[in-house]
């Protein structure tokens, strides 16, 4: 069961109004974007849960578009590229050189899927796979800074990385993004890693248990939300596979598979938690 220790808020630095801006240093989860197999469906089928708004960028971007909550950028949308995944959420991390963290990868085991791109004048980016079999990607930003809120309702909250090989995946990401780790143990015997940079924590990892079965290695993403049991079941009203549904330290969360084979995960923060 995951933590969500919900830190990753200290990602970036408040605004005048409280929301959170697009400071985000390299190595901290800056967007997550959603390749799905029927893009029409899947705007139709967030937006209900979370209230999301969709901006197309038109054909030049290739059927992408922007999500935005209450006016703001949260995540992306456009059509799956890859049939070997399907519909998938991919989580990005900041980067200041989209080049010499692809050397990084591979020269630390990991294997370039899509090498370092200019996204038109938004950024550059790359797709990888750490040497567990993760899928994650880059974020060089340009005119596009990232997420422009963070922990808030239907906007990212935690990403958390779970693992069948973790002493090697610890390695693989403080080469290449230069974090430190931290273990700690949550519940009544669950040890849990925590990725941080200097005195920041942006994400957590956690090995594939026993009981898990074939679960490959894969970053989660999980979205706040106001009311974790509303939203669930608006999802599943909506077509939503549920796969886990829980009390935990951090909070009540659900991870659930939506009706194109996408996985998220959703909680409601416990405010007074803390690691």
């Amino acid at each position: 069961m995951a933590t969500c220790p919900h830190l990753f808020d200290t990602a970036g630095q408040p605004s005048d109004d409280g929301a959170m801006t697009t400071n985000f240093p390299p190595g901290a989860p800056s967007w997550v974007d959603i390749g799905t197999t029927d893009v029409p469906a899947a705007t139709a089928f967030y937006s209900g849960i979370f209230g999301w708004t969709v901006e197309d960028l038109g054909p030049q971007a290739g059927g992408y578009g922007l999500i935005r909550q209450g006016g703001r950028q949260v995540a992306g949308i456009g059509p799956a590229t890859d049939p070997d995944r399907g519909t998938s959420w991919s989580l990005y991390f900041a980067t200041d050189n989209a080049d010499e963290t692809a050397t990084k990868v591979e020269s630390n085991g990991g294997k370039v899927i899509v090498a370092p791109m200019d996204v038109m004048d938004q950024g550059r980016m790359a797709v990888f796979m750490d040497p567990a079999g993760a899928f994650f990607s880059v974020w060089q930003p340009g005119l596009h800074r990232g997420s422009e809120i963070v922990g808030e309702h239907g906007s990212l909250t935690w990403a958390e990385l779970v693992t069948s090989d973790l002493a090697t995946v610890k390695s693989f990401y403080q080469a290449v993004f230069g974090f430190s780790t931290r273990d700690v143990v949550v519940g009544e015997s669950m040890t849990y890693t925590l990725f941080q940079l200097g005195e920041k924590t942006v994400a957590g990892a956690m090995a594939i248990g026993p009981a898990a079965g074939d679960t490959a290695s894969q970053w989660s993403i999980y979205f706040a939300v106001d009311d974790c049991d509303a939203v669930a079941d608006k999802a599943i009203e909506l077509g939503a596979t549920e796969l886990l549904r829980d009390d935990s330290p951090a909070g009540r969360l659900a991870t659930l598979i939506d009706p194109q084979g996408g996985r998220f995960s959703i909680i409601r923060n416990d405010p007074d938690f803390a690691l």
